[in-house]
């Protein structure tokens, strides 16, 4: 390789990872964190899941009070259960029965909720919010959907800069990859320390963070895709010619007008399903034009990973008769389209190999978020210069204090999140998710805000991570008090979903608190030694 290639892939790979390091590490962290989603929304409402599956819910009894509240005749409905939660998705489409009289219509429009499925209560979105739907929802940046998806491209185009700013940083590395992986030089200069971190966890992280930028691009495209610009200028606005290229097509089945009343045992054809595949795990229910002589009934599931890793099943039932109508093997049979976008979403979820998988996918994200940050200081030492212009040198330094700020301060904001959606808010009612964002957002903001006029890159560090840990430690301590979910209670009685949140915590509190501790300041303090620098530097500059 040239100098001139070199030094190309060298500023391509400093520029490109500069510009998305913020967003690539909110990505990173809170993503890191969604791993564990489901295990989060059952501390934060204290419903462990211990049974949840189709086969083990009551769906004749939870038809009958949908039944009670909603004019359900000529409805498409289904049931989906996409998360290990204790409450499902409920969707309800508008009637097709036209021939109903204007004060009916009302009645009859299209719903979505969710629905416990002990106490069959249910939800709006908002209600339904939770901490671990905030961060999932945070690692792809939806938030930011302010006008259409711009959120989603976001984070799309952050997906995309990282897979170009890892291929080009393993062509810069390329020849001393092996020996670089084994330098670690503690006790040498500030840059040295920085890069052999950088250069030694990168390698570590590496098919990590390759498969999260790539699927990541992957997933972005298959949100954006859909757009409407995309269908107008790909299928002239036919959104159905679309839907089915790519399997999500549902399938039409008109109203006889013969009403057949609304005693369909659903428990039968879910326990059917399940005896015809005793290996596939049921993750929804469909039910087409109900109440009618042409309804039919839609059961849907994947196999247990155990057993396949990819594919999907369905039988559809002609409801008045019980007979099957179709079948889609999911052990005999996957497309392509199903294997090629199951084999991304179960890379980048992790979903399929249980807690172990979600602890190792967790480390690799908080090792991928540590490169991330020795990455900023690698570029903020380089460039605090004697030969760089002042003016630029102050600049360089208020941007590494913003980036570490904002990047450091998200470990205390996520622990005093967790901490408020325990202590205060409590109630499940429409202004759970507003709560949540100011819990979070406003506390983000100022402690950047802090940490920013600070200037002080080693105290930004030591007290984030000390203030992160002190935080942390009350976590279980709030989960005990308010629940009665004491640690050593969640884990005797088999609540292990809930004990493994307030165990992490517990850890994460702990490795914080020590490194923090062990945090030592070996100079004058960064802020007053940059100024100092610069003063001299302004002095030098102007006398030529």
């Amino acid at each position: 390789m040239s100098n001139r290639i070199y030094n190309i892939l060298f500023h391509t790979h400093t520029i490109s990872g500069l510009v998305i390091s913020v967003g690539l590490y909110v990505i990173f962290f809170a993503g890191s964190f969604s791993f564990f989603r489901d295990e989060m929304v059952g501390w934060e409402r204290n419903e462990s899941v211990v049974e949840s599956s189709f086969a083990d819910m009551d769906l004749n009894i939870m038809m009958d009070g949908l039944n009670q509240k909603y004019q359900n005749y000529g409805r498409d409905i289904s049931f989906s259960k996409y998360y290990e939660d204790r409450r499902i998705n409920v969707n309800l489409s508008a009637s097709k029965d036209t021939t109903a009289v204007q004060e009916e219509k009302k009645g009859r429009r299209g719903n979505f909720f969710y629905m416990n499925v002990d106490s069959h209560e249910t939800y709006d979105y908002a209600s339904n919010y939770s901490i671990g739907e905030f961060l999932y929802r945070l690692h792809f940046l939806a938030q930011l959907n302010l006008y259409g998806r711009s959120g989603y491209l976001l984070a799309g185009i952050i997906s995309f800069f990282f897979l170009f700013a890892i291929i080009t940083g393993v062509l810069v590395h390329w020849k001393k990859i092996v020996s670089n992986f084994y330098l670690f030089r503690p006790r040498a200069s500030l840059k040295n320390l920085w890069t052999d971190a950088h250069t030694a966890l990168g390698i570590i992280g590496l098919p990590y963070q390759f498969v999260y930028a790539v699927t990541g691009v992957f997933l972005i495209i298959g949100t954006t895709i859909m757009s409407p610009p995309v269908v107008s200028f790909f299928y002239e606005g036919v959104t159905e010619e679309m839907y089915e290229d790519f399997g999500y097509n549902t399938p039409d089945y008109p109203l006889a007008m013969i009403r057949q009343g609304s005693n369909i045992d659903l428990n039968a054809f879910v326990a059917r399903t399940q005896s015809h595949w005793p290996d596939l795990r049921i993750t929804g229910v469909n039910l087409y034009s109900y109440g009618d002589a042409n309804m039919h009934v839609e059961v849907v599931g994947v196999p247990e990973y155990t057993t396949k890793l990819l594919g999907e099943g369905k039988l559809l039932f002609k409801a008045n008769s019980g007979k099957i109508i179709s079948e889609k093997n999911p052990f005999t049979h996957t497309s392509y389209i199903e294997g090629a976008t199951g084999i991304m979403d179960r890379l980048h979820f992790g979903d399929f190999g249980g807690v172990g998988l979600k602890i190792v996918y967790f480390i690799l994200g908080i090792i991928s978020c540590f490169v991330i940050i020795s990455g900023i200081l690698i570029w903020l030492v380089a460039r605090d210069k004697k030969h760089v212009a002042p003016h630029k040198r102050k600049f360089n330094a208020w941007l590494g204090w913003f980036f570490l700020a904002v990047c450091l301060s998200m470990y205390p904001v996520t622990a005093f999140t967790f901490l408020g959606v325990k202590l205060f808010v409590v109630d499940f009612d429409p202004t759970r998710m507003t709560s949540i964002y100011h819990l979070f957002f406003y506390s983000w903001l100022a402690l950047t805000v802090f940490f920013t006029f600070n200037r002080d890159n080693y105290f930004t560090n030591k007290y984030t991570l000390l203030l992160g840990s002190t935080l942390g430690f009350f976590i279980p301590l709030a989960n005990g008090l308010v629940s009665g979910n004491w640690i050593w209670n969640s884990y005797s009685q088999g609540y292990y979903d809930i004990f493994l949140i307030d165990l992490l915590w517990l850890v994460l509190s702990g490795i914080s608190l020590v490194v923090s501790l062990g945090l030592k300041r070996k100079d004058k303090p960064a802020a007053l030694a940059h100024e100092k620098r610069v003063v001299v530097s302004e002095a030098q500059y102007s006398n030529g």
